[in-house]
């Protein structure tokens, strides 16, 4: 046991040792002063470990954010990004529109990269004015107004004037569709990976 570790034990004992002390000056009841030596030695052996491994357990935190961030973002990998499947079972992506952060399910079955309301009104995506038109979702079907993102980046990758749909129907998701996936060189799943090419 290194000098440190061997003070920390020391100090630990002396605290146990103090507690007890205060239950006997109180005349704590003995198995009531049992069952709370015991919760205090508990706590305080927890307390010592927890201080033992703070750095495995920050560590661990730090690699949980890591993989929580990479499945949302994406990782570059030669070229490609490659983004992990969520719990859910869906690949989610954090993507910038217009320059503001917004989050996308990945969805090969929707036509057109659609968006809520409150996204297309942060990115500073107006209606085109024109005729509604009418789309099939999971959630039946729903009047859409057309609008065009300047800007759509996904990880490195960025595509330039794509047309969105915009509605209240949608909830708060917004969907990476068809026509942002086909203006990639590839895009396939490997391994519970979406891997998307330039």
């Amino acid at each position: 046991m290194s000098g440190d570790r061997t003070a920390e034990f020391i100090y630990l004992i002396a605290i146990l040792v103090f507690v007890s002390s205060a239950f006997l000056v109180r005349r704590v009841p003995i198995g009531q002063g049992l069952r709370m030596f015991a919760g205090w030695v508990v706590i305080f052996l927890a307390a010592f470990v927890a201080f033992q491994m703070k750095d495995d357990i920050v560590g661990f935190a730090n690699q949980v954010l890591d993989e929580r961030r990479a499945e949302s973002t994406g990782v570059a990998v030669g070229g490609n990004l490659e983004i992990k499947q969520a719990l859910d079972g869906h690949f989610w992506v954090d993507a910038r529109i217009n320059g503001q952060p917004a989050r996308f399910l990945v969805d090969s079955g929707a036509t057109t990269t659609s968006i809520s309301v409150d996204t297309a009104r942060r990115a500073g995506i107006e209606p085109s004015g024109s005729i509604p038109a009418i789309v099939r979702t999971a959630n039946g079907t729903i009047a859409v107004q057309r609008g065009r993102a300047e800007r759509l980046r996904v990880g490195h990758i960025e595509r330039r004037d794509l047309a969105v749909h915009i509605s209240e129907g949608f909830g708060e998701t917004n969907v990476l569709g068809m026509n942002f996936l086909s203006s990639l060189s590839g895009w396939g799943v490997e391994h519970n990976r979406l891997i998307l090419k330039p």
